[in-house]
């Protein structure tokens, strides 16, 4: 028994277990962000774009009836006994598999360029540490000097990458969500015409 729990704990303690775990519940919660964006600021804007050119209800409205049953009033269908295909329920899910889509390409391409930025500070760092540290040495510096001064170089590799990338997003083409802001502004712009 002590064997087990023995195992159980090293499988638990993984790391790609306890990211897998973290992954599943930011998956989870993330749904609900998705679902909002999509359901309250993409749907309206579609809505609002088909019923301009169509003159309809817009994504509600997009159903075809394969067979039709009409309510008492004989004009209003019957949709809990009608048979028909519902295109904007179809419309919706692809906005947010697109949406997820996009989300995820974006979270996956940060990751990675975050991963590259440490994996050139340890190279960078590690080709200061072989070269400089003998030199230190031949100069008579104990080791507590040396860690010293390659914790003040590091720190200062650090500065330089961190300003290196805030200098990057400054010149980086606009994101998704700031096109969608801007979006909505003219067309709250064009309403007011």
């Amino acid at each position: 028994m002590k064997k087990f729990f023995g195992e159980f704990k090293k499988f638990i303690t993984r790391g790609n277990v306890l990211d897998m775990a973290v992954g599943v519940i930011v998956g989870g919660a993330f749904t609900g962000i998705v679902n909002g964006l999509s359901n309250n600021i993409l749907k309206p804007i579609i809505n609002w774009l088909i019923s301009l050119v169509l003159g309809k209800e817009g994504l509600s409205g997009a159903i075809t009836f394969l067979s039709r049953v009409n309510l008492a009033d004989g004009k209003t269908p019957d949709l809990a006994n009608s048979i028909y295909i519902d295109w904007g329920a179809f419309i919706s899910a692809i906005i947010n598999f697109l949406l997820i889509a996009i989300v995820l390409f974006t979270i996956v391409k940060i990751m990675n360029s975050i991963n590259e930025g440490w994996k050139d500070i340890k190279s960078e760092s590690k080709e200061l540490y072989n070269k400089e540290y003998f030199e230190l040495r031949k100069q008579g510096k104990k080791k507590k000097e040396i860690k010293k001064i390659f914790a003040e170089k590091k720190a200062e590799l650090l500065a330089k990458k961190k300003k290196e990338e805030e200098e990057a997003k400054k010149n980086a083409p606009p994101t998704t969500e700031q096109l969608l802001t801007m979006i909505l502004d003219q067309l709250k712009e064009n309403n007011k015409k």
